[in-house]
């Protein structure tokens, strides 16, 4: 019996954490570029990926600030390249799906619903002298008044307008109602099967780290898609392996990197993504799975392949 193949999906920098959380998190495009290439080399298939500004750190969703590292990924490695559709909380969808409609990816992400999305805790955590950027504490304290929104038009827009790049959707799922959204945008014919979902657990606004809500999430996705959809995992912050390990043992695939948390073990900061990518993996191919390369996870997620990208 052939071992079941892991999709290690590695998420590089995101657009919550800042750079006084962490020196590892990568903000240049020179970082950005060769932590996702590490990332690659030590077992991902997938990179998640989020711009910057170069100078602040502060996240962007400007073209402009994409270009200078996606096509050092796609010359130094066969990773598929998933780029958000996230990045910005005031931002209109029109914004945020331009790195998309410019690129052309394999794969983008999709928030599967609108959600109080939050991240204000952590602004207690740092003096005033402590910031590294102007722009830091304003942003994350500022983080418990912000609505992410993804509206069904919205979600239309996205889709519609992305329809005729053949991308697939990382459908991002940080409630149970967002299966119950994504439902729906199948029926009316916005995404075609298999879809890739995306169960979030542990960000504020969202469902909870526990593991009765990963099996209850996955035991709703069974009845609503059936065999129509595969997916992953991604625990935010301390769920982070944990969560990850239970759903490579349930049949799932993982998410890991330094967007979803900072640290490689309790109280310890990771080092790189890399480092939680090889952990992952290690956890993975102990328990007795194997990681899937890019053109496996090409396969089991019926992608349009690497050569039909813009970039």
């Amino acid at each position: 019996m052939a071992k079941q193949k892991t999709i290690i999906t590695c998420a590089v920098t995101g657009a919550i954490h800042t750079p006084t959380m962490s020196d590892a998190l990568p903000y240049t495009y020179d970082d950005i570029a060769q932590q996702a290439m590490d990332a690659a080399d030590a077992g991902a298939s997938i990179l998640h990926l989020h711009a910057r500004d170069n100078e602040t750190g502060a996240p962007s969703v400007d073209p402009n600030d994409f270009a200078p590292f996606l096509p050092r990924i796609k010359q130094a490695t066969d990773a598929v390249v998933n780029i958000s559709t996230g990045g910005s909380l005031t931002l209109s969808i029109q914004d945020r799906i331009n790195p998309a409609k410019t690129f052309s990816p394999e794969m983008c992400s999709m928030n599967m619903g609108s959600m109080n999305f939050s991240f204000h805790p952590l602004a207690n955590r740092y003096k005033d002298d402590d910031w590294k950027f102007d722009w830091e504490k304003d942003y994350v304290a500022g983080s418990d008044q912000n609505i992410f929104r993804n509206t069904f038009r919205d979600i239309k827009e996205a889709a519609e307008t992305l329809a005729p790049h053949n991308i697939k959707f990382e459908h991002e799922c940080y409630d149970v109602g967002h299966l119950y959204n994504l439902k729906y945008c199948m029926d009316i014919g916005l995404f075609k099967a298999p879809v890739f979902i995306q169960f979030i657990f542990g960000i504020m606004g969202g469902i909870g780290p526990e593991v009765d809500n990963l099996v209850f999430m996955k035991r709703t996705a069974d009845r609503l898609f059936g065999d129509d959809y595969r997916w992953s995992v991604l625990g935010a912050g301390g769920a982070q392996m944990n969560l990850a390990t239970m759903a490579s043992q349930m049949g799932g695939n993982v998410r890991v990197g330094l967007e979803d948390s900072l640290f490689i073990s309790r109280g310890k900061l990771a080092e790189s993504n890399a480092q939680q990518v090889a952990k992952i993996r290690r956890i993975v191919e102990d328990l007795g799975c194997e990681v899937a390369s890019p053109d496996e996870a090409r396969d089991i997620l019926d992608l349009k392949g690497g050569d039909r990208v813009h970039f």
